[in-house]
């Protein structure tokens, strides 16, 4: 059987509707399954969660929440409004955790937009503590602020968090993002009990694509043991997703994929 901390984030299969994850979770031996919003819509909230509790999987994060920079005072507003969505759903689905990944540069100001992440955060708060979720704010690489986040090191992503209470707002751990950072391992120390989410892909060598990049464990250049034993010395013990967005991996097929998944986690990132 694979490691009973062991993810598969639902985009590591792209291709797979929740149905189809399901099973291949199950026919793997997986306990774990990390669920993106796009796919659970198509099936429908309360029958994704009834799914997933038959086949006696447990949901490791919900993604995504967060894009709260907007350029208008209404747009701020929708986007908080759509993150109490987030938490509901994360709820109904039994996973304590959102991933929230905070949005790019809204109107060419990068200091009002991050600031408006930090609000949006600070609007949801009591709503996700009332609903037992937490909230894991993911820090990108810088190369996705412009559209996707502009928090883009770990040491931002605690700056903010730790403006909350610990047991609600935290951060995710992604190996494709922080590889890089000369920080990362003092930041990860700092983190503690904050460490919400632990995901793993590797860095490509050269890097195919910005966002469709990213490679299985082994194919590339990133130290998954020493970020394994950082994390865990931090004080973490939750599952660990491996997220892939990569086209050559998604027309693979998906037992195929699972299986070298679990032979390249089993060898590399705890090994």
């Amino acid at each position: 059987m694979p490691d009973s901390r062991l993810s598969l984030n639902q985009k590591t299969t792209q291709h797979w509707d929740v149905t189809r994850a399901v099973e291949g979770c199950v026919d793997a031996g997986l306990m774990w399954i990390g669920l993106w919003r796009e796919h659970v819509g198509e099936l429908g909230v309360e029958a994704t969660a009834d799914l997933v509790r038959t086949a006696g999987l447990k949901v490791s994060s919900l993604c995504r929440g967060g894009f709260f920079p907007s350029d208008t005072a209404e747009g701020w507003k929708g986007a908080v409004e759509e993150n109490r969505r987030v938490i509901e759903e994360a709820a109904i689905l039994g996973t304590d955790t959102v991933v929230l990944v905070c949005g790019g540069i809204a109107g060419g100001d990068l200091e009002t937009s991050r600031r408006q992440v930090a609000d949006g955060i600070e609007a949801i708060v009591p709503y996700a503590a009332d609903h037992g979720i937490r909230l894991a704010i993911e820090p990108l690489h810088p190369m996705f602020c412009a559209d996707r986040s502009v928090i883009v090191s770990l040491t931002q992503a605690l700056d903010v968090a730790e403006r909350f209470p610990a047991e609600t707002v935290g951060v995710v751990i992604d190996t494709y993002h922080l590889w890089w950072d000369p920080e990362v391992w003092d930041q990860i120390q700092r983190a503690g009990d904050r460490i919400f989410s632990y995901q793993v892909c590797d860095w490509l060598d050269p890097l195919p694509d910005l966002l469709m990049g990213r490679g299985m464990m082994g194919d590339g250049v990133i130290d998954f043991p020493r970020f394994t034993a950082a994390v865990e010395a931090a004080g973490y013990s939750g599952p660990i997703e491996v997220e892939i967005f990569n086209e050559e991996v998604w027309d693979t097929p998906g037992a195929e994929v699972l299986e070298t998944m679990i032979e390249r986690y089993e060898r590399l990132v705890t090994p």
